[in-house]
């Protein structure tokens, strides 16, 4: 399922690594209008009549330069411009370096009930900042039903059916040591590193569903070094029933990869039957994964072998 793009500019106001350097001074009543582009833009010729080219969707930024050229107009002259420049339906504005913004902004802001706030660090700071969140909460996403997990620092998206048993696989991963990232629906977005990022919704975040206990707080009960908030995916595993009919990979040659929103992962197709103990295979697919990504292949290095010994007349075991 494709989440719609979008956010509104009290999701972005409460969301962590923002909330702790700006602040709402006026506009309250806007906080529901929706951001939908991932950067920032500075209205500077738009305070000057200029208002071509102003995307109201985005961010606007007013910096140092922008409040004193405001600042150097009469009070008439501001509250002209300021109405202008509020007059856009703008989604946010905000004002760095922790200034207080002149009255005008401030009256524009309140009579179009525009968001205005203000951000402590400077311009380029604060842009950096709402840049790294805007690229989390704005990328293309979609919700997958299935589990994420840590996994020797990979991180392992289990699917598969309901009842296969992912949820149990996740709990046995967390008591090895393993941290939990989310259960039941996970959000993937793609980052602009070709990336993709996988959290739970907000409401299910660090809850996991044992059947016949019934819902959990892994955090509660393991402890915070438990759990993560997101994680980026590495591989991807099924969790399919055993059937005596389908023929398994038995060597481990076969690159297989799933498509995520446009992005290639390692993808495998692990059987569940009783006796097996998941959890420690799952480790050791994570193992695998990062000998992989250091160029050491197991499975290939062995047929290498085999089929060197089988071409070497002097091993004895030649064709």
């Amino acid at each position: 399922m494709r989440v719609e793009r979008g956010i509104t500019v009290a999701r972005l106001l409460s969301e962590p690594r923002l909330a702790p350097i700006v602040r709402l001074i006026a506009g309250e009543d806007g906080q529901q209008r929706t951001i939908h582009h991932p950067r920032v833009q500075k209205p500077g010729l738009a305070l000057v009549g200029h208002t071509h080219g102003v995307v109201p969707t985005r961010v606007q930024i007013l910096g140092e330069t922008e409040i004193t050229y405001l600042e150097g107009l009469s009070q008439d002259e501001q509250a002209e411009r300021a109405a202008e420049l509020f007059g856009l339906g703008l989604s946010v504005v905000i004002v760095t370096r922790g200034v207080d913004p002149p009255a005008a902004l401030l009256d524009a802001a309140e009579s179009t009930s525009t968001p205005l706030v203000v951000a402590e660090p400077r311009s380029s700071r604060t842009i950096q900042a709402i840049h790294l969140v805007l690229d989390g909460l704005l990328a293309p996403s979609e919700t997958r039903h299935g589990v994420l997990m840590d996994v020797h620092g990979i991180g392992t998206l289990l699917l598969g059916p309901s009842g296969i048993g992912k949820s149990e696989c996740a709990l046995f991963l967390v008591e090895r040591g393993h941290r939990f990232v989310a259960d039941d629906q996970v959000i993937l977005s793609l980052l602009p590193s070709e990336q993709i990022l996988g959290r739970a919704p907000g409401p299910l975040r660090n809850h996991l569903e044992v059947r016949g206990i019934g819902i959990i707080n892994v955090r509660d009960l393991f402890g915070a070094n438990a759990v993560r908030t997101e994680k980026t995916v590495q591989m991807v595993v099924e969790l399919c029933p055993w059937s005596d009919e389908e023929s398994y990979d038995r060597l481990g040659l076969d690159e297989s990869t799933l498509e995520i929103l446009g992005v290639e992962l390692p993808f495998l197709r692990v059987p569940v039957r009783p006796g097996r103990n998941m959890a420690v295979i799952l480790e050791v697919a994570a193992r695998n994964h990062i000998l992989k990504a250091a160029g050491l292949h197991g499975a290939q290095k062995f047929i290498d072998t085999l089929m060197g010994d089988l071409e070497d007349p002097s091993s004895g075991q030649s064709l």
